[in-house]
């Protein structure tokens, strides 16, 4: 008679097991519940595999081959910076992307895939050449040198016009799946695939280059091209429904659609406050770790953890901004509270080197990834919420093109307003009080902080006019009460 009994009670302690780890799962693992009946968790995590590719070919440019090609192959400094920045310019194009995605004319009936498919084999392409174009470079042919250089700017605009657009197709896919109230936390799986690639790349990327040589460099960066391709496929693998309408469909100008876009006073501010919060927190990329060094001490250990520090402040923003979004919290609001979080982390960082506190400044450097984090989901998720007549490219591709083009000025403006300022305060100018390495540094820090202002300018009323339940009385009042 017990036997029975505890054959009975095995299935109802598995299944009470099961609803008990379901809702662990909804409620601490942040990104558990972006899968919907539509679009199942596994699904999800299939298309998110072109964020993986972009990751990895993101740091195999700006962080191996930076490096590689001045240090080891003594290639000129201005020379590797060019064409680090040359992918940058197919970024405008970004736009242009997702509308012809959004109003593509196949036989097949698909919208989105094909645009997958050629931005895969675009950046396999650049991939493909770029070992070639290497070996020129490094002067083991005698062939002529500009030879080598056209071909690795090639090979560099191949893999940034390819890696933008997958990225602006990958993400105007995954808004058509997604139903509206699981896409904050579609976005946030998104980006936080983009960091695993990342940080996956750079660990992988830096095992394999520990015994340097050049045959060992172009193994990597084909195995790469050949990862990139198939991790592209599993992505866009029956993801997207063939559609039965025609291929003679009306079709408007870009030019015509992207006025009316571009008219739309939501539209035009929120594209204002993305710019410059998105040149905000990229003026200080490439100073950071310097500054730590020259006006911290900090060693090369010490200021290498920065990167994963930062790292782990966006993984932290992803998963607050995942649980923020679900319940319903307006997407600019927080992206507001990530740009004010960004404002208290450039302090610290100023603050850092009266104190000559390093502990202060890796605090600074956790929050400038927290709030940065912050701001790029709530940006993200406000342009799939944005009015575009159902054309989810379009508006995609304008916070691609804006995003992109802001934080390659801001670098590169970052770095020479550092060098400006730091020569005029070394040779006496700005007065004895600023002769200090940390003057440049300081500056910009500061116009960053300026720039986050600027941009909370410009959210308040995108914030106050998106729709919410009404606040209780006893609401605090907030940064978005104020007049715009």
């Amino acid at each position: 008679m017990n036997a029975p009994r505890r054959g009975h009670g095995l299935p109802a302690l598995n299944a009470r097991a099961a609803r008990l780890w379901t809702g662990v799962g909804a409620r601490f693992l942040p990104f558990a519940d972006a899968a919907s009946d539509a679009l199942p968790l596994a699904r999800l995590l299939r298309l998110s595999l072109f964020q993986v590719s972009v990751g990895m070919a993101t740091v195999l440019l700006i962080g191996t081959l930076n490096r590689v090609m001045i240090v080891e192959m003594g290639m000129a400094a201005w020379l590797v910076a060019a064409m680090v920045a040359l992918p940058l310019l197919f970024s405008p194009f970004r736009a242009l992307l997702g509308y012809r995605s959004d109003t593509h004319r196949s036989a097949l009936g698909w919208r989105r895939v094909p645009y997958l498919w050629m931005g895969t084999l675009v950046q396999f392409g650049g991939l493909a050449i770029m070992p070639f174009s290497l070996i020129l470079l490094s002067g083991d042919t005698r062939g002529p040198e500009w030879v080598g250089q056209a071909g690795a700017a090639l090979a560099f605009l191949m893999v940034g016009a390819g890696m933008q657009t997958v990225q602006t197709a990958g993400l105007a896919l995954a808004t058509d799946l997604a139903p509206a109230a699981a896409r904050p936390r579609v976005v946030a799986l998104m980006y936080l695939m983009l960091l695993v690639g990342m940080v996956g790349s750079g660990i992988a990327f830096g095992l394999l280059l520990a015994d340097f040589s050049q045959l060992r460099l172009i193994q990597v960066i084909q195995g790469s091209a050949l990862l990139t391709m198939a991790l592209n496929i599993a992505a866009l693998w029956k993801q997207e429904a063939r559609s039965a309408r025609g291929t003679d469909a009306p079709r408007p100008p870009f030019r015509t659609i992207w006025q009316q876009f571009a008219t739309h006073a939501r539209a035009t501010r929120y594209l204002l406050a993305l710019g410059l919060g998105s040149a905000a927190f990229s003026m200080q990329d490439i100073i950071l770790e310097p500054y730590g060094a020259e006006v911290l001490g900090m060693g090369v250990g010490a200021t290498t953890a920065l990167t994963a520090l930062m790292a782990c402040g966006a993984l932290a923003a992803f998963a607050f901004a995942a649980r923020t979004l679900a319940r319903g919290v307006d997407a600019c609001r927080v992206a507001a509270f990530g740009a004010l979080i960004g404002i208290v982390a450039f302090s610290t960082v100023v603050f850092a080197e009266p104190l000559h506190s390093a502990a202060l400044f890796r605090g600074g450097v956790g929050l400038i990834g927290f709030g940065g984090g912050l701001f790029s989901v709530g940006m993200l998720t406000a342009a799939m919420g944005l009015d575009s007549g159902g054309l989810n490219g379009l508006a995609l591709g304008a916070w691609g093109a804006v995003h992109a083009c802001s934080t390659g000025l801001a670098i590169a403006l970052g770095g020479a307003l550092r060098d400006m300022v730091s020569t005029l305060a070394a040779a006496g100018t700005l007065g004895p009080a600023l002769i200090s390495p940390a003057t440049g540094y300081s500056f910009v820090y500061h116009c960053e902080i300026y720039l986050l202002f600027a941009s909370l300018v410009a959210l308040g009323p995108l914030v106050r006019s998106a729709p919410h339940a009404p606040a209780p009385a006893s609401a605090k009042f907030g940064l978005a009460d104020f007049p715009g």
